[in-house]
């Protein structure tokens, strides 16, 4: 074992001196290996980064929200059937019935939205004005079935929707637009030329995939319907009793929805009831093409890498005949030479690994700093992309090895 170590040591340290001796050409050696892993740790950096905010922004919804729609969120690659396309909407009705007739579930939030086309809503402040908000009309109980929490005053009740109070709350980046230093409650401003009261203003969310979300105005639901009466369809939040009951809730959900819209027995729903479970394999499932993507490109990056190695360790191999044939001479085995110039194959692939993932977490750190983009190195893909580095100078080094190992003695101390 000492003996061992004794020949790694001494392999590492001729692989070192040999890189020494020719620094350039062993930096744009490993100048693919380098894009390689770079490429692989500022990909993973970055979704890793909007993972964990994906997932911080799922938990803040509370881990026993149903949610009904007309379609299952997602992007929708090509046209609908005509079956989707022809599908009933979601009502207030609908909503009235859950809360009503699912024992299993205690809150149920009708939520409805406004975008005036084709510029978008507008909510100015004297001169201010914040850009394009989104407007939606909910009952009081979206407060408590969407774990909403406030900064600043309160949220509407009972009162505010019955007599349809011409009252808002803000999305934090409405705030910040319309009252820079200033306290907006209390406050008129007018949205889509309509005089608003602010009563409060909601807790900051996290940004998502780099889009805020807190460009919004919410309204009482029967304002909403009194000044957009064409605005029928819903997106209905449901709020289970606990997290265990969550599967009984939704089948009680879904078997009520069915006999409302008349589904038959043997026809699949018209609908969808869906989780935050759902929420978060959608979006894992564009972060799986975004890592088949890095994958692709890092493979490039290290195949190019490797076939440098390969190169450069067959020239060093041609410029160290005389070396080889003499370390033959006095009792160097076959074993030893192949294991020398792996070594070296892996000691420069690995070096440009380090490299790469230092300029990896750079690009991370960038990210942070520039974007609304959230990064966050992952130690294991660290560990996995100098591992990779490492095999790579392991296999394409096996041939120049081979080739160094074949080399005759006589004919090597001849070598000029």
């Amino acid at each position: 074992m000492a003996l061992q170590f004794f020949e790694l040591r001494e392999a590492v340290a001729m692989a070192m001196a040999a890189i020494r001796a020719n620094k350039l050409r062993s930096f744009l050696t490993v100048l693919g290996v380098l894009i390689g892993v770079s490429s692989v740790i500022g990909m993973v950096s970055l979704i890793t980064g909007l993972n964990n905010s994906m997932a911080r922004q799922i938990e803040s919804l509370g881990s026993n929200v149903i949610y009904v729609s007309k379609y299952k969120p997602g992007i929708v690659l090509g046209h609908r059937s005509s079956d989707e396309r022809n599908r009933k909407a979601i009502f207030y009705e609908d909503a009235e019935a859950i809360q009503a007739n699912c024992t299993l579930v205690d809150g149920v939030s009708p939520e409805n939205s406004y975008w005036r086309w084709p510029s978008g809503n507008s909510a100015k402040y004297e001169k201010n004005e914040a850009l394009r908000p989104e407007i939606t009309g909910v009952l009081p109980a979206y407060q408590a079935v969407n774990n909403t929490e406030m900064a600043e005053g309160r949220f509407f009740n009972d009162i505010d929707n019955h007599f349809r109070r011409m009252a808002c709350v803000l999305g934090s980046d409405v705030s910040d637009a319309l009252f820079p230093g200033l306290d907006p409650i209390g406050k008129d401003i007018m949205v889509n030329g309509q005089r608003f009261s602010v009563i409060g203003v909601i807790a900051k969310r996290q940004s998502l995939l780099g889009e805020s979300m807190n460009n919004y105005i919410l309204i009482p639901y029967d304002t909403f319907a009194k000044l957009y009466p064409w605005e029928k369809e819903l997106w209905l939040s449901c709020r289970a009793k606990s997290a265990e009951v969550m599967p009984q809730a939704i089948d009680q959900i879904t078997e009520l929805m069915r006999r409302r819209r008349g589904v038959a027995y043997d026809k699949p729903e018209d609908f969808a009831v869906f989780t935050q479970e759902t929420l978060m394999e959608q979006y894992r499932s564009i972060t799986g093409v975004i890592y088949l993507a890095m994958v692709v490109i890092s493979s490039i990056g290290l195949m190019v890498g490797g076939v440098g190695v390969m190169n450069i360790m067959l020239v060093s191999v041609t410029e160290r005949t005389r070396e080889i044939g003499i370390r033959k001479a006095i009792g160097a085995r076959r074993r030893n030479i192949i294991w020398q110039f792996l070594i070296e194959a892996m000691t420069l692939s690995g070096l440009g690994g380090v490299m790469g993932i230092l300029v990896g977490i750079a690009l991370a750190v960038l990210i942070n700093a520039v974007s609304p983009l959230p990064a966050a190195v992952s130690p294991f893909w660290v560990m996995i992309a100098f591992s990779v580095a490492v095999l790579v100078g392991l296999v394409f080094g096996i041939y120049p090895a081979y080739r160094a190992a074949k080399v005759d003695p006589i004919v090597s101390l001849r070598y000029e």
